[in-house]
This record gives structure tokens, sequence and C-alpha cells, in this order.
């Protein structure tokens, strides 16, 4: 679980707004909402294979292009 620490000697409103960001980025990159949502209806197993192979695909195309040489401009 992400934390923020607050210093207690320096709450002002900005400080709180600051920690509040901050939480936000952690949360965010930590995934805790994405799992959240994804546990809050249900999805048909069919259709849970057919995004994994969707988002496989995008992955292996987006290598095979970091691979590739640029277009020539001529």
């Amino acid at each position: 679980m992400p934390k923020v620490f607050l210093n207690v000697e320096r709450q002002s409103q900005r400080d709180i707004e600051t920690a509040l960001r901050k939480l936000k980025k952690k949360v965010e990159a930590c995934g805790v909402l994405k799992d959240l949502q994804e546990g809050s209806f249900y999805e048909k197993p069919t259709a849970k294979r057919k995004r994994k192979h969707a988002a496989a695909i995008s992955r292996h195309r987006r290598e095979i292009s970091k691979q590739q040489l640029p277009k020539k401009m001529y």
C-alpha cells in the first residue's frame, strides 16, 4: 500500500495538497485502483482471454516496431 508522510510542524493547505497529489500518483503507479475496477463487475472468461490476447498482440507489434530501422526520408 502506498504511503505519504507529512511534516507535523509545517502543515499548511499547500503541503496537504502536495501530499494528496503524491499519494494519487503512487496509487496510480501501484495499480490499486485498476485492481478494484477489474473486480467491480463480472467479466466472461472469453472476454478476458480476448482482452489479454489483444494486449499481447499490441505488445508484440510495439516490440517489432522498436527493432525496425526508420523509414527512408527520400
